[in-house]
């Protein structure tokens, strides 16, 4: 088998997603990671038929999905290539997934409650708990919106008492946190990691926007869409101006060895905004 495919893992035969979506996310994977570069040529069909051990037309409908995404272009005679411009809203959970096939796996977030990294991160654990991730350490730290204090959101849309807004949403953040909390410390008592930890800090600033720093060489980024929307709080409909998270478009950098490209800068400044808010006006969470 042609080293040029040694980047590419193995499918998953647990996984209850199709072959050919299997192998999109695994080249869509190296795209978004810089293992396949804008302007590569992925490996033939038949090679990529041989490696997957599936029917060339398994590849061709895995192919068909990159093309849909406008990652790559096909050129007849030629074969596929990654599209010059790659920049796009993408999934998280895919990236998460890669992150914990490494030996050490970071993640710094920064945003409203984490809600949709406890989320993200469950199938990873569940593979670490299989067996089937095998890292030595997990590091996480959550730079989280103190819902305690006053703040312009959540916040009650007509003007009334935002003290019940401000409670919902520290039960929301709470749950979130305490749920990542759990999930990565139980893995190192039951001794299959070496290591974990996970830090929360709190800080007064608005949640505006998400960001994710994936072992330091990935970042994710959007923003958080405000909408008004009525919500059941102690048990009566009020109207609130709330987040919308879990729909949010994020927009992924990452580093190459061009330490001028975008990416390369996108996520230097990312990390250096997270050690800045982190070392100075934040400041440690009580569970």
């Amino acid at each position: 088998m042609s080293r040029e495919l040694d980047f590419l893992g193995q499918l998953d035969p647990d996984d209850p997603k199709q072959a050919s979506v299997q192998i999109a996310n695994q080249l869509r994977a190296a795209i978004l990671t810089g293992k396949l570069r804008p302007g590569d040529r992925l490996p033939s069909q038949p090679d990529l038929a041989a490696r997957y051990e599936v029917a060339r037309e398994t590849v061709k409908r895995a192919l068909e999905i990159l093309r849909s995404e406008r990652l790559i272009i096909t050129r007849q005679g030629s074969g596929a290539f990654v599209r010059a411009q790659t920049q796009r809203a993408v999934e998280l959970r895919p990236h998460i997934e890669a992150a914990f096939e490494q030996s050490h796996v970071s993640i710094d977030f920064a945003g409203f409650s984490g809600e949709t990294l406890r989320d993200a991160i469950a199938e990873a654990l569940d593979k670490v708990r299989a067996g089937r991730h095998t890292p030595e350490s997990i590091a996480v730290r959550l730079l989280l919106s103190d819902m305690s204090s006053p703040g312009p959101l959540p916040a009650d849309a007509d003007g009334g008492d935002d003290g019940p807004v401000r409670q919902r949403a520290e039960r929301i953040t709470r749950r979130a946190a305490d749920g990542i909390f759990d999930q990565v410390s139980e893995l190192a008592e039951l001794g299959l990691i070496k290591s974990s930890s996970v830090e929360i800090r709190l800080h007064q600033a608005a949640p505006l926007f998400k960001l994710y720093v994936i072992n330091q060489s990935e970042v994710f980024y959007g923003f958080y869409p405000v909408v008004r929307r009525p919500v059941s709080i102690k048990g009566e409909s009020t109207q609130i101006f709330d987040l919308m998270g879990k729909d949010v478009a994020l927009f992924h950098y990452v580093v190459s060895d061009d330490e001028t490209s975008d990416g390369s800068q996108f996520v230097a400044s990312s990390r250096q905004w997270f050690e800045s808010v982190w070392n100075t006006i934040s400041y440690e969470y009580q569970p």
